[in-house]
């Protein structure tokens, strides 16, 4: 065949004129066999040409495959002279050719454009060595080496084609044909076929094909591994249908089918709604024919888990025996009465119309004074189930809602979360500190909580992950905070507020006997024979080593005397103990909490003042004096900006009547006033100390001494004016405890009275005032006479 080609390039000589073939997306190489489909006017006419003069044609390729009429500029100058061996003419009217490649050949102008290309041309010929060295027969045996690796990694060469590669040694011919079955760029292969330099040919070729081997190992490697994973799954499924087999010949249960009838079992018995029950059966028909290991049927599984456990129709018979809730809330906790009234109110109308709306309820209320046992009471009351959720730094919305199902991990919010830990769709569910809800980048959970505390709503709360509404109407909401301020207006709005305040002394006396003490013998291992505490004891571990308005604080200080008394019993020392007020100190050691000294006599520029702290009530005293100066007003006692501005209208109102009040009007302007409340290290704020700090700025200018048994409370106006206050059972019980009996409230502040224990108010006399000239009136004394 060798023998043949060459006697055909001998004997065929290549015309100087020729017509020109443009050809798209291939490189024609010399002595290469190809099969043409030409159907471009201009081409054909060109392959008419050729076949009426010598059959000879110039292959030149198309710089850009996408041009249809390409002209000079379009093509590459160099390419190959071909022979056409046979031509067919086609019914759509293309011709379709077999050529060989002749010679390699070079444009040297383009002599016409239509109707077909022609060009002069100059015959390239290459380089032939005298002989073959060392170095070319290595490079000529590392290409053969390198073609034999790449069609062992599956490249397609027809064997022909490589018997002819094994028998070549000419370094040109053998780059020109190993480069033609590669199926090269267009861009790689002309290069290849401009070179001229055989060895530097096929050292070109030798690394198109290493890299060609490289592509190779990795493609056969990437089909390895995707035909070992189909080949596991293949032969786990083959397994599972024989396991089929054999279980069905054993009588065996399949196990999916089994799961699809629990599932279809347990739908029937949740008494889902329509529309819940639709979509159960939908994903239920999924599951049915996806495979049982797939990540999806993971995923479906556990949402119908959820949908069938959750209690759609499941709940708890309220006990409508209103004594019994009665005596339940009784049992459980002290006073509380306005917060009992309401759960009683609720029982006697449930037990009037049986189908009604959970009520929205919010305890606000200091810590420790019993917000969220006080749920556990309600529920125990209401024969419901309990479930309590903490809301404290809860940021993301997802919380309450749930995440989508299309997150890894996903699950419903805590709501639901609730309600099926409950087990009923009436529980009573407490949402504990709701006033300390945050937000961020991940959304309102505030916001999401409008939904679910608003009764005209959450008859179809939807939750995220499970995309079906839920009926919360049934559910009894009850949350807690400590301050109504911080809690969101619109979901402020939604519930019905119940103000929880302090505990007396009394009531806190009562409390610790009747709950606190019992409940700390019994965890101490100890009985009432073994230890008692006096009630002059429990006062003085009330008054002075707790200072809250709640009891957590007592609590702790009795379990503390529990753990003591425990030690001296483990010890031998004693075996019964009475602990009165005069022990108390030897248990507990000195007294954390030092009650305000009550005044001496009556003196000038200062006045007792009422205000209300967490811990319950407290008197202060405000102290004014005056000195030499040009009107400026000094306040010391680390006060807040409130009070600041409170001391500011005081001042203002007893210069602004300096006359009325008996003082000359220019000894403002010579005098500074500096005003101090003591305790200075405790911050203090609030408009209430208005009438207090005008008292004794008053006092002070017209040398009236305050009366000391008379403590007040209002906020002030310019015009003299004494606006209400809150807390007014705390500052009372502040005042009773410091033994002062008459009390400054403002006029507005009467209706409060009522909420105030009898036992409190009694043997106290209140003083309303209007005006601050009422207030003066009656705090202020004669002057001394000196």
């Amino acid at each position: 065949m060798a023998e043949k080609e060459k006697d055909i390039d001998k004997e065929t000589e290549i015309p100087e004129i020729i017509p020109v073939l443009p050809v798209r997306d291939i490189v024609v190489f010399p002595y290469m066999i190809i099969p043409l489909f030409v159907g471009r006017e201009m081409s054909i006419k060109a392959i008419e040409q050729a076949l009426a003069e010598n059959r000879m044609i110039l292959l030149l390729t198309q710089r850009d495959m996408s041009i249809e009429n390409p002209n000079a500029a379009d093509l590459y100058e160099a390419g190959t002279v071909g022979m056409i061996m046979r031509m067919l003419k086609l019914p759509d009217g293309r011709v379709k050719i077999l050529v060989q490649g002749l010679s390699k050949a070079r444009v040297k102008k383009f002599l016409r454009a239509t109707p077909y290309l022609e060009a002069e041309i100059a015959k390239i010929e290459d380089v032939k060595p005298a002989m073959v060295t060392i170095e070319e027969e290595a490079q000529i045996r590392t290409v053969k080496e390198q073609l034999d690796k790449a069609v062992s990694y599956g490249k397609t060469i027809l064997p022909d084609i490589m018997v002819v590669i094994e028998n070549l040694d000419e370094p040109g011919r053998l780059a020109d044909l190993v480069a033609s079955n590669l199926g090269l760029k267009t861009e790689q292969a002309q290069e290849i076929l401009e070179l001229t330099d055989p060895v530097k040919k096929l050292k070109r070729v030798s690394d198109i094909l290493g890299h060609e081997i490289e592509l190779l190992i990795v493609q056969q490697k990437i089909q390895s591994e995707a035909r070992g994973e189909i080949d596991k799954t293949q032969r786990e499924y083959f397994l599972r249908e024989q396991l089929k087999a054999i279980q069905k010949e054993l009588g065996d249960i399949d196990e999916r089918a089994e799961e699809i009838r629990e599932f279809r079992q347990k739908m029937e018995e949740a008494k889902m709604p329509e529309k819940v029950l639709k979509e159960s059966e939908k994903q239920l028909k999924r599951l049915e024919k996806m495979h049982p290991d797939s990540a999806e049927a993971a995923t479906i599984r556990t949402y119908l888990d959820w949908l069938v456990e959750l209690p759609w129709a499941k709940s708890t018979k309220d006990n409508l025996d209103i004594k019994a809730a009665k005596k339940v809330l009784n049992d459980d906790h002290y006073d509380l009465e306005k917060v009992k009234e309401r759960i009683l109110e609720y029982l006697s109308v449930r037990k009037l119309k049986e189908k009604m709306k959970g009520p929205i309820i919010c305890f606000i209320g200091p810590p420790g004074v019993g917000k969220t046992s006080l749920g556990r009471s309600i529920a125990r009351s209401l024969g419901r189930e309990f479930v309590r959720m903490s809301l404290g730094g809860v940021r993301d919305e997802a919380e309450i809602r749930g995440h989508r199902r299309t997150y890894v991990g996903a699950l419903p919010g805590r709501i639901i979360q609730g309600i099926k830990t409950a087990g009923t769709n009436n529980p009573v569910f407490m949402l504990d500190e709701i006033d300390k809800i945050g937000m961020d980048y991940r959304g309102d959970p505030s916001s999401a909580l409008l939904e679910v505390l608003d009764p005209e709503q959450n008859f179809a709360f939807a939750d995220h992950y499970l995309s079906v509404p839920f009926d919360l109407s049934n559910v009894m909401f009850i949350t807690t905070g400590n301050l109504a301020d911080t809690i969101p207006g619109p979901l402020r709005d939604r519930m019905e507020i119940i103000y929880l305040s302090g505990y007396t002394t009394e009531e806190k006396l009562g409390i610790a006997k009747k709950y606190l003490l019992p409940k700390q013998l019994e965890e101490h291992g100890l009985t009432n024979t073994i230890l008692s505490i006096t009630d002059q004891a429990l006062n003085l571990l009330i008054s002075q080593y707790t200072r809250e308005a709640g009891v957590r604080n007592l609590e702790r200080e009795i379990a503390n005397l529990c753990r003591k008394v425990a030690k001296r019993i483990a010890e031998g020392k004693e075996k019964k103990f009475v602990i009165t007020a005069k022990t108390l100190q030897g248990f507990l050691g000195v007294q954390k909490y030092q009650a305000e000294e009550e005044m001496a006599k009556d003196e000038v520029g200062v006045s007792t003042g009422l205000a209300w702290t967490e811990a319950g009530g407290d008197i202060i005293y405000i102290e004014a004096t005056t000195m030499k100066g040009r009107g400026n007003l000094t306040l010391t006692g680390q006060l807040g900006d409130v009070m600041k501005e409170s001391a500011q209208a005081a001042l203002s109102y007893v210069r602004s009547t300096a006359k009325t009040l008996g003082i000359k009007e220019d000894i403002f302007s010579k005098t500074d006033v500096h005003i101090h409340v003591p305790a200075g290290a405790i911050p203090k704020d609030g408009p209430s100390a208005g009438i207090t700090i005008a008292t004794a700025i008053a006092s002070v200018f017209n040398g009236k001494p305050v009366n000391k048994n008379i403590a007040m409370t209002g906020e002030v106006t310019l015009r003299g004016r004494v606006l209400p206050i809150g807390g007014l059972k705390e500052k009372t019980l502040a005042a009773k405890r410091m033994g002062i009996m008459k009390i400054i409230l403002p006029k507005r502040n009467k209706k409060d009275l009522e909420d105030i224990p009898k036992y409190i108010k009694k043997d106290m006399e209140f003083i309303f005032a209007e005006t601050m000239d009422q207030v003066l009136k009656a705090a202020l004394k004669a002057k001394k006479k000196s």
